[in-house]
């Protein structure tokens, strides 16, 4: 199923599973899809989503609130990456917005409640920059490990400084794993490449790839890695997760890396551990303030403790990096924008992170009065029964409904619909006092 525009010179279809072509839908009571991609959205992305005849608007970088609520009114889908904050102020002026699509991991920009429980569907790439990410640690291990990172600044200001005190091998070392996920467990099969041992700490149990264990504590790992890298959401729980408690019980001489959130570290407490020697090196990507556009920024008053931390030695600063490869981002813009089309396309919630994932078989060129129904709406009992009363008149092919939390998810596949029939149908839909959102796709 392709574009929902209207304004198409003729139907594009595809072939589904069966073998049959895929129908080409079209949603309604919608004119054409508008679609605002903000943040430099790879090309990738851009193309999948231009191609479906979607009108696209393109920002290099994130808006101010105030303008991007002005943006937002009138758009049906919105790109971001991690810079824009899609507050609940910015969603409740967003009249039309049916879906979002995060070009990055993280969804801790977007209030994800407020938007699944006005409808709003929010996807995002789990697994498209892990390796990017995996490749950007492993970088600083060896580079903390052989201070290259000072000699590289000594070497620019005209200074040889030809040392090996305090500079290692990572063969042999130990490295320690906070979350073992996609990152986190890549990174682990690159570091026993190397020589080093890893343990990693998750709050559940995961298989191990290679020689790599599970230890039961942070404390456990902290007290026995050389290095420790942060792999975790951003969650309460995770806040200052690593702060003057942890520091000392690492070890003493070990290094520090985050390339998750920039809550999960507390930076303070870093500095102290550095200047004390308790700590040897660090590496840092991401940071508990971040500006929404490149620029000399970091400074203290974007974050109060910037200027003590760029005069640290041994300590690599980079301005959220860990995805920021040509591979990547062109992985994620192609995930994402499928995902996308996807869902406006046929509805489909396959990798939603903050709805039900409900999913059909497509509608085909052989089931030409068939209309596909989107119910989203909120979890209370006897709402089946007064949608199956408004569909009755109709068969039913397929249906399919979950629900998560206060929401719940309904898609059916109706058929033998005459096309005068929908606004009745769609109204009768609307009408209902469970509903949030309705769309009727033909």
């Amino acid at each position: 199923m392709h574009s929902l525009s209207s304004s198409f010179s003729g139907p594009r279809v595809t072939r589904t599973t069966t073998g049959a072509f895929a129908k080409q839908l079209k949603p309604f009571a919608t004119e054409d899809i508008k679609i605002l991609l903000l943040e430099n959205v790879n090309q990738t992305g851009r193309d999948n989503l231009t191609k479906q005849g979607y009108q696209v608007e393109i920002h290099k970088s994130s808006l101010p609130e105030d303008e991007l609520i002005q943006k937002i009114r009138d758009v049906h889908v919105i790109g971001i990456r991690s810079k824009t904050k899609l507050t609940a102020r910015v969603l409740r002026a967003a009249k039309n917005l049916i879906v979002v699509g995060c070009f990055c991991i993280g969804t801790n920009q977007v209030d994800l409640q407020y938007a699944a429980q006005h409808g709003i569907a929010v996807f995002n790439s789990p697994f498209s920059n892990s390796r990017s990410v995996a490749e950007l640690v492993i970088g600083e291990i060896i580079s903390l490990a052989r201070q290259l990172g000072d000699r590289s600044n000594e070497m620019h200001r005209g200074m040889w400084n030809k040392v090996s005190t305090k500079c290692w091998e990572v063969r042999g070392k130990t490295l320690g794993i906070i979350g073992y996920g996609h990152i986190g467990s890549q990174l682990s099969v690159l570091a026993e490449a190397m020589g080093m041992s890893v343990i990693y700490y998750d709050v559940v149990n995961l298989m191990a790839l290679g020689s790599a264990h599970q230890v039961s504590t942070l404390e456990t790992l902290l007290k026995s890695a050389d290095f420790v890298t942060c792999h975790v959401p951003e969650l309460a729980e995770t806040k200052n997760m690593i702060g003057t408690e942890q520091f000392d019980q690492m070890k003493q001489g070990s290094y520090l890396i985050n390339a998750s959130r920039g809550s999960v570290v507390d930076i303070p407490a870093l500095i102290n551990a550095m200047r004390s020697g308790k700590i040897a090196g660090a590496a840092l990507d991401v940071y508990p303030s971040e500006p929404g556009g490149n620029g000399d920024y970091f400074k203290n008053d974007l974050n109060p403790w910037a200027e003590d931390l760029r005069s640290l030695k041994n300590i690599i600063l980079t301005p959220h990096i860990g995805g920021s490869t040509e591979e990547a981002q062109s992985a994620i813009g192609i995930e994402v924008s499928e995902a996308l089309v996807r869902y406006v396309n046929e509805g489909t919630t396959l990798g939603c992170v903050n709805m039900p994932e409900v999913n059909l078989r497509s509608l085909t060129m052989d089931e030409p009065n068939h209309v596909r129904v989107i119910y989203i709406h909120h979890n209370v009992p006897g709402v089946l029964r007064k949608v199956n009363e408004i569909l009755g008149d109709h068969n039913v092919d397929k249906q399919m409904t979950d629900s998560r939390g206060e929401v719940a998810y309904l898609m059916a596949d109706i058929s033998n619909v005459d096309v005068n029939e929908i606004k009745d149908l769609y109204e009768s839909l609307e009408n209902l006092s469970s509903r949030i959102m309705t769309r009727v796709l033909y």
